[in-house]
């Protein structure tokens, strides 16, 4: 066991590097003071400096978090309803085998696919009644679309590890669907939601392939202008723009996870509490 140890940590170092060294080195040439090459000339923070001063940048940053802000608001309140009613309704078995597949699909279907479909169905709204053109409402849309998935499994995982003992209390006590909702399930389901927000948003702030085909020009996102850019050649400003977009998701990344801590945790003080009681 100790002779194998050193290989295990070599590749697992091996493995650390080859993943975020791309990241490490654009980040490191945005605080190079060379505009063109690889050589180092000195440390700047210029290139940021120009971010805050290029409008393309400033307008494609507004659309990429006012379209993360609303689809993830849509998708968290449909995600939510979505799990609350497949945990919730006594569904027959072979249905809501079939139901779960159907939450499954989008999460395992390659982006340029769902890509390809949703063009497709805007396309024919487009022909059949002249609506749906492209651009912010298509991006929005097209973004819910995926997120929903997300949302709903990560609400469903919190709404298993509650159980129906506590919904069945309050009915046991005469609560209204709406107090029971208001006042005990969305309480204790309130960082699964959370934490399925979070994902949501990231996703939607990192998406690349649907935001390219459901965006419209004046819903220029910041994946796509980089993306772009990058097409008429490297510069400081676009490994700057970079590093602030993986930053910020790292940041979200974080948040997600300590907010999937927390939902571990209170799981574990309601069951421990639970068994308390009946053991009482």
């Amino acid at each position: 066991m100790n002779r194998r140890r050193p290989v295990v940590t070599a590749v697992a170092v091996f493995c650390l590097v080859f993943l975020y060294a791309p990241s490490v080195a654009v980040a490191v040439f945005s605080l190079n003071q060379a505009r063109y090459g690889f050589a180092w000339k000195g440390f700047t923070w210029e290139w940021y400096a120009r971010l805050f001063h290029n409008q393309a940048v400033l307008d494609a940053a507004w659309n990429s978090l006012l379209t993360a802000g609303v689809s993830t608001a849509l998708a968290t309140i449909l995600g939510t309803a979505l799990a609350l009613g497949l945990d919730r309704f006594p569904w027959p078995a072979r249905l809501k085998g079939a139901m779960d597949v159907v939450v499954h699909l989008p999460v395992v279907t390659p982006d340029i696919i769902l890509a390809a479909a949703l063009v497709l169905t805007f396309s024919f709204f487009q022909s059949l009644a002249g609506v749906l053109e492209m651009g912010r409402t298509t991006l929005i849309i097209g973004h819910v679309t995926f997120q929903i998935s997300f949302v709903a499994l990560v609400v469903r995982g919190r709404l298993a590890a509650l159980g129906r003992e506590l919904d069945e209390a309050a009915r046991d006590l005469y609560a209204s669907g709406l107090y029971l909702f208001l006042r005990v399930t969305l309480p204790l389901i309130w960082p699964g939601v959370l934490a399925g927000a979070m994902l949501a948003f990231t996703l939607s702030l990192d998406d690349f392939i649907i935001s390219f085909f459901t965006h419209g020009p004046d819903s220029v996102t910041l994946p796509i202008y980089i993306y772009s850019s990058i097409r008429r050649g490297l510069s400081p400003e676009i490994h700057a723009l970079s590093t602030l977009v993986l930053l910020a998701t790292v940041v979200l990344v974080v948040l997600a996870e300590r907010l999937a801590g927390l939902l571990v945790y209170s799981a574990g003080a309601s069951g421990s509490k639970t068994s308390s009681k009946n053991s009482g």
